[in-house]
């Protein structure tokens, strides 16, 4: 024989209890001269700015060596300035280029721990570039170029990237005549 039980009650909520938890927490307010934007839609565009804070955070660190930048004249920083703010637009631009194919691949790249990720960062990605190197050598009136340190790795994240990526080595060995 089974024996079988049944419990039957109402959700009453204690008013005082709420109001006297609210008032132990904290509140902002967020403001917009665009009234067309729900208080959702704008709680999202103020969290979304964490985004555009670690890219400032990139650009103010050593990585991008702006503390080695000594300029007075006005117009040269305001130059700079913007140089360095698409710079930061275009690498933005990149990784989310890069983090779409690999999401639309289900393709992954390793990421600092070599563990696969499917959210690389571009400063990760630039890194790992630059042991990249081409070689130029002039054989018998011939140039010949060659890539050097290029792993299987780069390929893939060269052709997720696009077709019409061109690609710009910065640093090169221009050898001597060695025939």
């Amino acid at each position: 024989m089974n024996t079988y039980y049944r419990i039957d009650g109402s959700i009453k909520v204690n008013n005082a209890f709420v109001l006297k938890e609210m008032e132990k927490m904290g509140l902002f307010i967020l403001a917009s001269n665009d009234i067309s934007i729900s208080p959702e839609e704008m709680l999202k565009y103020y969290k979304g700015q964490d985004n555009v804070e670690k890219g400032f955070r990139f650009l103010k660190s050593d990585t991008f060596s702006v503390s080695k930048v000594y300029l007075k004249n006005k117009a040269r920083i305001e130059a700079v300035t913007i140089i360095m703010v698409l710079c930061l637009m275009i690498c933005s631009i990149a990784e989310w280029k890069l983090r779409t194919k690999l999401e639309e691949q289900n393709e992954t790249v390793p990421d600092q721990k070599g563990k696969p990720t499917k959210r690389p960062t571009m400063r990760w990605i630039f890194f790992n570039f630059q042991g990249i190197t081409e070689l130029i050598t002039h054989k018998e009136e011939k140039i010949e170029s060659e890539i050097l340190n290029m792993e299987e790795i780069y390929w893939k994240i060269l052709s997720l990237m696009g077709r019409n990526m061109k690609i710009y080595i910065s640093n090169y060995v221009n050898l001597p005549n060695l025939g």
